[in-house]
C-alpha cells in the first residue's frame, strides 16, 4: 500500500515528535498522527486472517472457498472507494491493466490460495513464518541477478532467516511438520516475493485503493473460474465455528475475515503508509507475525514449540535486519523495492 512521497530528509514522524515533546498532552495523538499507530492497528486486523481462516477449515470449508469468499466479498465492499477515487479517469485502468492482472493472479489469488493451504496443515504462526521468508528471496534473487553481493548486515540478516527456518521446521525434534504443508507455506513466499517485484515498478497513476480493489476483483474471478472449470475444490459449510471459548455462527468467522482482516487491513493500511512512506510501513507490518502469533493462541489454541518460537524470532530478527539496511542505505541493491509495499499483501 502506499502513498504521496514525503520529502527527503523530512521523515513523516518528525514533526509530530517535536510537538510532542513540547506539550505532552498531545502525544497520543502524535503518536496516531505519525501513522504508527495505526499501522500497528493494521497488522493486527491483517493478522486475524489465519485464525478467522483456520476456524472455517476446521469445518469443512476447503481453502479454496475460504479464499473466493474472502476475495468476493472484500473486491465488493472496496469498489465503492475504488470507483470514487477514479473520479471518472477509467483511463488508468486501460493503462495499468496488466499490473493489476498480475497483482490479481499472484499477489492476491495465489498467494492466499498458497498460504491458506498451508494453514489448513500447519499452525498459523509457522505458515505465517514461512511465507515471510519471502524478503529473502529476494535478496538471494537480486545477488544471483546483479552479481552484486549485499551489505554485510544484508547478508547476516539472511543467514540469520535461514537458521531460522531451520528451527520453525524443527527437523530433529518431536514436533512432527507436514511437508506438503512446509510446501504450501514456501509456495506462498515465492508468490509474495513476486508480488514485491510487480508493486516495486514506480506508478503515481493508479491510486493504491484501485490497484487493490482491481487485484481482489482479478483474484475472485480466477477463484470462480476454477472452481466452474473442477480445477479447485470448493466445500463450505454452515456448521458453527469455534473462536477462543466463543461458538460461533459460520458467518461471524467469514465477516470477520472480508471486513476486518481484509477490507478494515487494506483501509488502514493505506492511511498509515501515507504517513509513513512504504519502505517504513513495510517494516512496521513484520509485527503481523507476531499479532498471528498471538491470536491463533488466543482463538484456536494454537502456539509453536519453544524451538518453533526461538526460529520465528530468528527468521523475524533476520528480516529486520534486511529492512534496517534498506531503510538506512536506499541506494542497495533492493532499493528498487521501495515501492514493493504501494498495496500490503493479503496473506
Amino acid at each position: 500500500m502506499s502513498a504521496a512521497r514525503r520529502p527527503a530528509g523530512a521523515p513523516a514522524a518528525s514533526r509530530p515528535l517535536s510537538r510532542g515533546a513540547q506539550n505532552p498532552k498531545p502525544a497520543a495523538s502524535g503518536f496516531l498522527a505519525s501513522g504508527l499507530g495505526v499501522a500497528l492497528f493494521s497488522s493486527a486486523v491483517f493478522g486475524l486472517s489465519g485464525s478467522f481462516a483456520k476456524a472455517l477449515l476446521e469445518t469443512g470449508w476447503t481453502p479454496g472457498a475460504a479464499v473466493t469468499a474472502r476475495l468476493t466479498g472484500a473486491a465488493l465492499v472496496l469498489a465503492v472507494p475504488a470507483v470514487a477515487a477514479l473520479r471518472g479517469r477509467w483511463h488508468q485502468l486501460g493503462s495499468n491493466w496488466l499490473t493489476i492482472l498480475l497483482f490479481g493472479l499472484i499477489g492476491v489469488a495465489a498467494c492466499q490460495l498458497f498460504y491458506f493451504n498451508a494453514v489448513a496443515r500447519l499452525s498459523v504462526g509457522v505458515a505465517l513464518l514461512l511465507e515471510y521468508l519471502a524478503p529473502v528471496m529476494i535478496v538471494l534473487w537480486l545477488w544471483a541477478a546483479s552479481r552484486r553481493r549485499p551489505r554485510p548486515l544484508t547478508i547476516g540478516g539472511t543467514l540469520l532467516s535461514l537458521a531460522g527456518l531451520v528451527l520453525v521446521l524443527d527437523l530433529t525434534g518431536a514436533v512432527k511438520i507436514d511437508v506438503v504443508g512446509v510446501l504450501w507455506g514456501i509456495a506462498a513466499a515465492v508468490c509474495l516475493a513476486i508480488y514485491f517485484f510487480i508493486t516495486a515498478k514506480e506508478n503515481d497513476t493508479l491510486p493504491p485503493i484501485v490497484l487493490a480493489s482491481g487485484g481482489l476483483m482479478v483474484g475472485a474471478v480466477v477463484m470462480w473460474l476454477a472452481a466452474a472449470t473442477g480445477l479447485l475444490p470448493m466445500a463450505a459449510s454452515t456448521a458453527d465455528t469455534r473462536l477462543g471459548p466463543w461458538v460461533t455462527p459460520w458467518w461471524v468467522a467469514l465477516g470477520g475475515l472480508v471486513l476486518l482482516a481484509t477490507v478494515l487491513a487494506y483501509v488502514s493500511g493505506i492511511v498509515a503508509a501515507r504517513a509513513l512512506g512504504s519502505k517504513v510501513a513495510s517494516f512496521v507490518s513484520l509485527t503481523e507475525v507476531l499479532f498471528a502469533v498471538i491470536w491463533a493462541w488466543l482463538l484456536l489454541g494454537e502456539l509453536p514449540g519453544p524451538v518453533q518460537l526461538l526460529g520465528g524470532i530468528l527468521i523475524v530478527g533476520g528480516v529486520v535486519l534486511v529492512r534496517w539496511d534498506e531503510l538506512r542505505r536506499p541506494a542497495s541493491p533492493v532499493a528498487e523495492l521501495d515501492h514493493a509495499n504501494d498495496v500490503e499483501p493479503v496473506p
